[in-house]
């Protein structure tokens, strides 16, 4: 049985990893918990199709479908091997890099099939990890942020605990503290949210461990986030790389600064007593800055003097708007044009009935997605059993008959002749309720469109002096031409003399 294909949202964040944030083909895997078969794959067809991030950021999903997924190209099938062993011993020159090796490795065979720089340095790699060489750890400026909960909490004044949520920088080691009501999901995305405000702007890569709350799949080597979690990160541009299972030595940064913190922030406030959660931020915050501004003991500078020179130039910048809890679900659109949420029924585009839809369901709304592209936007409710729908949603006719009130058909009925304009009041009035004279008062105006404009108004007026507002009344006047009739004979009809009739000298 093949393989599942990833979605295009899943493909659109292969790219921006890859090409935005220049993450490793090992990393951009890890962090969307795929393989880096996949990565390479779709990565060497952008390539192939010519596209950098700022275009891959104008094409809706299905333009990127058709240029990366559809657009494949014949490839040569046969490289010619790196000299890989010569270009580890080259490495060990100072100054030396994989960029250079891979142009002169490209430069030694003109003509020939050979890698391209993405796999040249991934198949290196793989090499290098033979060998079992060891490495350092080096943190670069604006590259992670480490995130955990301390082990000790604060006992508030309800018999509740606050937990200690801390964040840290890897190249500064710049630390933030807040207190939360507990640890699931909300609280662990809460925290990171007000650790990027603090920091004022936001890292490559968050790297929390393998808490139940954030990682799904909490898998050595492809762990996977949820959706929720996804879509934190795709909000601020970023991406959640968990840590290994049982290795501490992944998130040594945060490790370290947690027990600072409770040497530091938690020792200071054993003896205080807190009511809420809000106090025991209130307290932590001046600690904090008294924290980062600490002297290093080995080092030059504070936390906060390193942040200013490593890591805040290098952060991408917040966006503009903060993040808004999420969840997704799968919902197909029913044949009445409109799905249902928790209950409560929203529109979406005539044309999508039949297709299954990503709702994302945020506290205050409801945004449907296709294919990664959002096709209707509503503001969520919970009347369980009501509606939502938004006129443009509906077909043509639909609209139309949203549009019928009884003061646009008299006027229409107006507009033809002022006996019509008093037919179509009279049909409306003589239901029990209007809605169920507009059929009829659409089928009489119709009339206009047979018979003429004149000939309706004639025979209106015929219907008006016989006591009747039936269409079924009109449209046979005008079938056996009574209007004409009516018309022509008219004005020469003069009352015959007789003896019963009363002349005016009667009344003297």
């Amino acid at each position: 049985m093949p393989a599942p294909r990833i979605n295009m949202r899943k493909i659109r964040d292969v790219l921006r990893l890859k090409l935005e944030a220049r993450l490793s083909h090992e990393r951009v895997a890890a962090s969307l918990g795929i393989s880096k078969g996949v990565v390479a794959k779709y990565v060497s067809l952008a390539a192939v199709a010519g596209l950098d991030w700022p275009t891959v950021q104008t094409l809706s999903d299905t333009a990127l479908e058709r240029r990366v997924v559809q657009g494949r190209q014949d490839r040569p099938t046969h490289y010619v091997p790196p000299d890989y062993g010569r270009a580890h011993q080259e490495l060990r020159r100072k100054g030396m890099t994989l960029m250079l090796l891979w142009e002169e490795y490209v430069a030694a065979h003109p003509g020939q099939s050979t890698y391209r720089y993405s796999q040249f340095c991934e198949r290196y790699r793989r090499y290098a990890l033979r060998l079992k060489r060891s490495m350092r750890q080096i943190h670069r400026a604006g590259e992670k942020m480490f995130v955990d909960y301390a082990g000790p909490t604060v006992e508030l004044s309800d018999g509740n605990r606050a937990h200690i949520f801390v964040a840290a920088l890897g190249a500064s080691s710049y630390t933030f503290a807040c207190a939360t009501p507990r640890e699931t999901m909300a609280d662990w995305l809460d925290g990171c949210a007000r650790a990027l405000s603090f920091f004022g702007g936001v890292p490559q890569l968050i790297v929390p461990d393998n808490p139940r709350a954030m990682i799904a799949n909490p898998n050595r080597y492809e762990p996977r986030t949820n959706d929720t979690v996804e879509d934190f990160a795709r909000h601020y541009g970023t991406s959640v790389l968990p840590a290994r299972p049982r290795h501490p030595q992944d998130k040594a940064k945060v490790e370290s600064a947690v027990q600072i913190v409770e040497r530091w922030i938690l020792m200071r406030l054993r003896h205080h007593r807190f009511a809420s959660v809000d106090d025991v931020n209130e307290a932590i915050e001046p600690l904090l800055t008294r924290l980062n501004g600490k002297p290093f003991q080995k080092l030059p500078g504070s936390r906060a003097s390193a942040f200013a020179d490593l890591d805040a130039p290098a952060l991408q910048a917040l966006p503009l708007q903060p993040w808004e809890w999420a969840t997704f679900k799968s919902v197909r659109v029913h044949i009445d044009h409109h799905v249902e949420i928790e209950g409560h029924r929203y529109s979406v585009p005539q044309n999508l009935v039949g297709l299954l839809l990503e709702a994302r369901i945020t506290t205050r709304a409801v945004e449907l997605l296709h294919r990664g592209q959002r096709v209707a936007s509503h503001q969520r409710s919970a009347h369980k059993g009501g509606f939502t729908t938004v006129v443009a949603h509906l077909p043509a006719a639909h609209r139309a008959h949203l549009e019928w009130t009884p003061e646009r058909l008299i006027h229409w009925g107006q507009s033809i002749g002022a006996a019509t304009g008093r037919l179509v009041a009279r049909l409306i009035e003589e239901r029990r309720h209007p809605e169920h004279g507009y059929r009829a008062c659409l089928g009489l105006l119709s009339l206009a469109r047979r018979y003429g404009r004149e000939r309706l108004e004639a025979a209106s007026l015929i219907a008006l002096e016989l006591g009747t507002a039936k269409y079924v009344h009109v449209k046979a006047i005008l079938v056996n031409e009574r209007d004409k009739a009516a018309a022509s004979t008219a004005p020469s009809w003069t009352s015959p003399p007789h003896e019963h009739v009363r002349g005016p000298a009667y009344y003297q």
